[in-house]
């Protein structure tokens, strides 16, 4: 692990000094969010399959609500009716979850980089690197002790959250304009009748997207830097693939 973290290290200060003519001293900020950049465009294959898995999810609702209907007595024969359909339409209930795995180890990669006080027995240059007087290593708590949060670290965080801010605001309002217009059958349990909270866990989620303000403020810099990038890549990558999704203006979310 040593050995790998090093090699990280390394490759993230390769792309610090490839970038440091164009942005001086917050050039290994950048090298982040090029890493990051880089990563996601490496999962976007993963997240186009996931996009068409998901319309023809959507596009077979009607079918699973009709088996689960007819089998609501049979919860077994309703799980193999469920498979066969999935199997029969060539559409994998988990693929939506690929690129948020796949991009895991990369996130506790920084995470770990920049939380680290020595890297292959050495001291870990890069915790001094800063992004506008704001150290790379450090977290939201340390701004504030250091100019509270209007002060010049305050400010770089007060940025972060504004964009996250923006982003999950975005992601709200399309998914439930989503939601309102495919609305979707609650998952059925063993008995084959609706589980108990998945209602109220549906108008939850579209309020997700905020808590990546609490992922922000309590991971170091560089980590959080990740989380922006990513979820802006990911709001924008949406926004195209489900781009002839319906959606419906001003409508409000189904109760369930």
């Amino acid at each position: 692990m040593s050995a790998f973290m090093s090699a990280f290290a390394s490759l993230v200060g390769s792309l610090a000094d490839l970038l440091q003519p164009f942005f001086q001293t917050a050039s290994t900020a950048a090298a982040i969010v090029l890493f990051t950049a880089l990563v996601r465009l490496a999962v976007h294959p993963l997240s186009r399959a996931a996009a068409r898995g998901q319309k023809a999810r959507t596009k077979l609702q009607p079918q699973i609500t009709a088996l689960r209907k007819k089998h609501a007595k049979n919860p077994e024969r309703m799980q193999k009716a469920l498979m066969e359909l999935h199997a029969a339409e060539k559409v994998s209930p988990l693929s939506g979850c690929l690129p948020s795995l796949l991009q895991m180890p990369a996130f506790f990669l920084l995470y770990h980089l920049f939380s680290s006080q020595r890297i292959g027995g050495e001291p870990n240059s890069l915790l001094g690197h800063e992004l506008f007087t704001a150290p790379l290593g450090e977290r939201w708590h340390n701004a504030l002790a250091d100019g509270g949060p209007l002060g010049a670290q305050g400010l770089v965080y007060l940025a972060l959250f504004v964009i996250v801010t923006a982003v999950a605001t975005f992601n709200y309002g399309r998914t439930k304009r989503q939601m309102a217009a495919n609305p979707v059958t609650p998952a059925a349990g063993p008995d084959g009748q609706p589980m108990p909270g998945m209602g109220a866990m549906t108008k939850v989620m579209p309020l997700m997207s905020f808590l990546t303000l609490f992922s922000v403020a309590f991971v170091p810099l560089a980590a959080a830097l990740y989380i922006v990038t990513s979820t802006t890549w990911t709001a924008i990558e949406r926004a195209y693939l489900y781009r002839d999704t319906p959606v419906v203006d001003a409508a409000p979310a189904p109760a369930l």
